[in-house]
C-alpha cells in the first residue's frame, strides 16, 4: 500500500479513535459528575445525561464503524504483508490481542447502552428509585470496564507502531 494512502487512512484512524474514546471518557469522568452539581432531581439529571448520551451515540456509531473499517484496511494492508502474520510474528500477536480486546469493548458497550441505557430511562420516568440504583451500579461497572479497555487498545495501538 502507497506511504501517502497510509498517512490518511492512520490519520483517519486516530481521529475518530479520538471522538469514540476521548467522548466516552468525557461522558464518564465530566459530564456524568457534572450533572449532580446542575440538579438534585434524579429524573432530570438522568434525562439530561440521556439526551447528551444519544446526541454522542450518533458520534460514536459512526467513529466506531469507520475504526473497524479504517483498523481492518490498515491491519491487512499494512502492519501484516501476510495474513498467517497474525499468528507468527510478533506484531500479529499483538494484533490479534487488540481484535479481541476491540470485540469485547464493541459487545460491552453496546450492550450496556442498548440494554441498560432503555432501562435507565424507563425506571428514571418511572420514578423506581432503588431499581434505578441497582441497574446503575451494573451499568457503572461495565462503563468503567469498558473505559479500561479503551486505555488497554491505546496502550496496544502504541505497541504496534513500536513492534510493528
Amino acid at each position: 500500500m502507497e506511504n501517502s494512502l497510509i498517512l490518511v487512512l492512520l490519520w483517519i484512524h486516530i481521529f475518530f479513535a479520538i471522538i469514540f474514546i476521548g467522548g466516552s471518557y468525557f461522558m464518564w469522568l465530566v459530564l456524568w459528575p457534572a450533572s449532580f452539581k446542575v440538579s438534585d432531581d434524579e429524573k432530570q439529571r438522568t434525562r439530561f445525561v440521556g439526551v447528551v448520551a444519544k446526541r454522542f451515540a450518533y458520534f460514536s456509531h459512526t467513529s466506531l464503524l469507520i475504526l473497524v473499517v479504517t483498523g481492518l484496511i490498515l491491519a491487512f494492508g499494512w502492519y501484516l504483508p501476510q495474513p498467517s502474520d497474525l499468528i507468527t510474528t510478533l506484531p500479529g500477536h499483538i494484533l490479534l490481542t487488540k481484535m479481541i480486546v476491540v470485540a469485547a469493548m464493541i459487545g460491552i458497550v453496546y450492550v450496556n447502552n442498548l440494554y441498560h441505557g432503555k432501562r435507565i430511562m424507563r425506571l428514571s420516568r418511572e420514578g423506581k428509585k432503588e431499581e434505578l440504583q441497582k441497574l446503575r451500579r451494573k451499568s457503572h461497572i461495565l462503563s468503567f470496564i469498558s473505559l479500561g479497555l479503551m486505555a488497554l487498545i491505546v496502550i496496544l495501538a502504541v505497541a504496534l507502531q513500536i513492534y510493528g
